[in-house]
């Protein structure tokens, strides 16, 4: 914003961002319109009515569970078609406000020094991108001072967004070398010993291209590093497809290396000399063999000797090199499958989920017998937090391997279920959620079960 980037690219930016909130915003709405209605229902005593009339909570809620689980199967189908188009259209749009910010750094009529070590000044600059008198003072090699003139240019990025070029047209380039040593004449005599003496030159073009290197520019991504995170834009047939594709690289390059390790040892690349070594054995007996063994090392002089353990050592640390290479791919391969998994099965717990956190609100709602914004809010807030508490957790246990995609994924559902299932039950029975006789009766049940069990072994 600052930048000179049009208000519409900046909306429509947010647009596509957006659409990557909605699976944090709608579980909230689910929850908190279910608590909101419940809570009304109960609070006017009509829920009260409706039960009265001969309806368990269950058939009252069934219309609403209808309702609930058309948008889940509809968050689905967005999350798996929708985001991902939006997350490609955002990190692409990103890429292009960056190479805006990289025309904008040039103000015309002050001078520039966004680019460490250059101070770039424009007099004026057209609808078409081209400035008029424009000066470059490079400063970037610390020994030589150098100045360009011109009286046209265009600016222009490289493709992989390392540099940036200015073609320029009609100019001069001036430039002041490093301060030189005294000379002396080859009888010894002092011809020159200005300490301040830089040798210049000046030069004339017609046309030439300037090219400055963006390293010291920062860019929050590149082009690569814009779209690294590829996952986030495929659907779930596409996450498949890919996670075969990489198993089977991954699988072939193992394959590959296991090959070379083995073509590289001793044992593999002897076969001549093996049937040399069978032909030998059949005329000598086994005591002999070791015994010339033995004497062919002692004919080893001890440079040969010293020789040959270099070249073993020098073999295990390749050798050892080469594990770490393959270690190192290893790991990257199933941190990038890990990745895949945990956007295939996130598509499939956000929609969970909300079926979860209704049937969470709802009973809630009916027990609280509390409607408007005041304590649903509150009460949605608090269990939403723990919801998304839950959420990053299991994710970034995921990420270090700690648990796997599909428990890390599905962890805040696994909790949630049993405390729905608890609260549709009390609120169904009009019953206390920390009723003491049923929890103890629930106790006696398991107990009374695994003794069964015990005693059947």
């Amino acid at each position: 914003m600052g930048k000179g980037i049009e208000a519409f690219v900046i909306i429509e930016l947010l647009f596509y961002v957006s659409a990557s909130l909605i699976p944090l915003a709608l579980p909230l709405a689910i929850l908190l319109s279910s608590i909101m209605t419940m809570g009304n229902l109960s609070e006017n005593n009509e829920l009260t009515a409706l039960k009265a009339s001969g309806l368990s909570l269950y058939r009252i809620l069934r219309p609403l569970s209808f309702v609930v689980f058309i948008i889940a199967l509809s968050t689905f189908y967005f999350a798996n078609y929708v985001i991902p188009v939006a997350n490609y259209k955002w990190h692409s749009l990103i890429f292009d406000i960056q190479n805006t910010k990289i025309a904008s750094i040039i103000t015309p009529g002050v001078y520039s020094k966004e680019l460490e070590g250059y101070a770039i000044k424009v007099k004026s600059e057209d609808s078409e991108g081209v400035y008029s008198d424009i000066i470059i003072h490079d400063q970037s090699n610390q020994n030589e001072l150098k100045t360009i003139r011109a009286e046209k240019a265009t600016l222009y990025k490289s493709k992989n967004g390392k540099y940036l070029f200015f073609k320029l047209q009609d100019g001069t380039v001036e430039e002041e070398l490093a301060t030189q040593h005294p000379v002396f004449s080859p009888d010894g005599v002092l011809m020159t010993n200005d300490a301040s003496s830089r040798p210049a030159r000046r030069s004339k073009f017609k046309q030439a291209t300037y090219k400055i290197d963006l390293s010291g520019f920062v860019l929050s991504k590149s082009d690569a590093e814009s779209f690294k995170d590829n996952f986030e834009m495929m659907t779930v047939f596409q996450l498949q497809s890919e996670l075969d594709s990489v198993l089977r690289k991954s699988k072939d390059v193992q394959m590959n290396f296991l090959q070379s390790l083995k073509g590289s040892h001793d044992y593999f690349q002897s076969k001549k000399l093996s049937a040399q070594y069978d032909s030998i054995e059949k005329i000598m007996d086994n005591d002999t063999l070791p015994q010339i063994e033995t004497q062919a090392i002692r004919d080893l002089s001890t440079q040969e000797r010293l020789a040959a353990v270099t070249s073993a050592i020098v073999r295990v640390e390749n050798n050892q090199n080469n594990l770490k290479g393959q270690l190192d791919y290893k790991n990257g391969v199933n941190r990038n499958i890990r990745r895949y998994w945990i956007e295939f099965h996130r598509k499939f717990a956000l929609t969970y989920a909300i079926i979860v956190l209704f049937f969470v609100g709802a009973p809630l709602g009916a027990i609280v017998k509390k409607g408007g914004f005041g304590a649903p809010v509150v009460i949605a807030a608090l269990l939403f937090m723990i919801y998304f508490v839950l959420n990053t957790v299991g994710e970034n246990l995921v990420a270090s391997e700690v648990l796997s995609p599909f428990v890390g994924m599905w962890f805040p559902s696994m909790l949630l279920t049993p405390v729905a299932l608890i609260l549709m039950r009390a609120a169904a029975n009009d019953s206390p959620i920390f009723d003491k006789e049923s929890w103890k009766r629930l106790f006696l049940l398991i107990t009374f079960r695994n003794a069964r069990s015990t005693s059947h072994k």
